[in-house]
């Protein structure tokens, strides 16, 4: 699994065993995936879970939302429109919002949320670990690290809480209905046996999806963390500026998903128009193309793991089937089915499953995940592996 962590800093999502997924909308009824990590799965090897994710850790419930918590487990209302069909549908890939968990998780794909800017992770002992700081956010200027050990949250303890439940006390509520940027949260920490406390104003940040490195005089790293608004145009930006012969890594390593438009556009970055996916909507049947005039060119190696989610998945089968791309690592999570939102008489959403995506190549992916060309063994480097079979490559014609 990626060392390299999660949905980044934006909102993610939850529900590892059994797997759910959300779907959301951007501008309108937009069709996503976004993947869901349940609490039990968020260890050191996930990257751990940010406030900004889409958090849900519903542990199977059916109607759970971002946070597992229906009427009858704790959120203190009666069921709204949305739990109620869910819990009728029998579909466990469902899910439930209220109209401002909705709207929270809207605004995190739209890569924005309202928080100090740490990501957590479970470690040993039920303890609660920063993973990563978000560069210039009020935790990095405060000087809060990677490794610091988090033990409460405004006095109150942390340890053996959800790692989902502890973001939302960072953020001061769940999604929709955390606090305002400006506002205050005291953070206990400890580093290496010294415990301070750390007053913090919480901003609203923005995350950028795609980060892209330099590996050597002729190889490239793009990493996406996820699929939020924009993605698809980060990668291409990334990709435009590059030589036409240069060796490209594309890191989707625990990458969780979501926005399938912005997959597709991702997958524009490397191919000349044609087809990325299609999947069905009840009886009609859609596809997602790529646009023309993408790098056709450069070596290309797909990196990913038991990680790599939904609308991830997609993009590396695309590039796979299309035989543009050489993946490596290990099996993928295996997300396939196709969920849109109902928006319910009382504003609800209910996500429901329409179908399942098939690659151009005619695979889905539900259950069995993506294998990749060459699988990386435990104990093996995947990027050294992946730079390996990068060199044997060349430009393509």
């Amino acid at each position: 699994m990626s060392p390299h962590g999660s949905p980044g800093f934006v909102g993610g999502p939850s529900d590892r065993v059994p797997r759910s997924h959300r779907a959301l909308r951007g501008a309108g009824l937009s069709l996503v995936f976004v993947a869901a990590l349940a609490t039990g799965a968020v260890t050191e090897s996930w990257g751990g879970v940010t406030e900004g994710d889409v958090v849900s850790a519903g542990h199977g419930t059916p109607g759970a939302g971002p946070h597992g918590l229906t009427a009858e487990t704790g959120r203190g209302e009666e069921p709204h429109d949305a739990e109620e069909l869910v819990s009728r549908s029998g579909d466990r890939w469902s899910a439930a919002y209220s109209a401002d968990e909705y709207e929270g998780l809207r605004r995190s794909l739209n890569g924005v949320y309202v928080g100090v800017g740490v990501s957590l992770r479970r470690a040993d002992g039920g303890r609660t670990e920063v993973a990563r700081v978000l560069p210039g956010s009020p935790a990095d200027e405060a000087g809060v690290r990677p490794g610091d050990r988090l033990l409460a949250v405004d006095g109150d303890d942390v340890d053996g809480r959800p790692v989902t439940e502890v973001v939302t006390m960072l953020r001061g509520g769940p999604p929709g209905a955390g606090a305002e940027p400006g506002s205050r949260v005291v953070l206990d920490l400890d580093r290496d046996g010294r415990r301070w406390e750390e007053e913090l104003g919480r901003a609203r940040l923005r995350v950028d999806t795609v980060t892209t490195t330099s590996l050597a005089a002729d190889t490239t790293l793009i990493r996406i963390d996820s699929f939020t608004k924009g993605t698809g145009g980060q990668v291409r930006r990334a990709v435009e500026d590059l030589a036409p012969d240069r060796g490209i890594l594309l890191d989707l390593r625990g990458n969780p998903g979501g926005l399938v438009a912005e997959a597709a556009d991702a997958a524009s970055a490397f191919l000349d128009g044609g087809l990325v996916a299609t999947y069905g909507d009840g009886d009609a049947q859609r596809a997602l193309h790529a646009e023309p005039g993408g790098n056709t060119t450069s070596p290309l190696v797909v990196l990913v793991d038991g990680g790599t989610m939904s609308a991830a998945e997609l993009l590396a089968g695309a590039l796979q089937d299309r035989g543009r791309a050489v993946v490596v690592g290990t099996r993928t999570f295996g997300k396939g089915s196709v969920q849109v939102p109902r928006e319910q008489p009382d504003g609800s959403v209910a996500e429901m499953t329409v179908g399942h995506y098939t690659t151009p190549g005619g695979r889905t992916f539900e259950e069995e995940g993506l294998v990749p060309d060459l699988e990386v063994r435990a104990g093996q480097n995947v990027e050294e592996e992946a730079r390996t079979v990068l060199s044997g490559l060349g430009p393509r014609s």
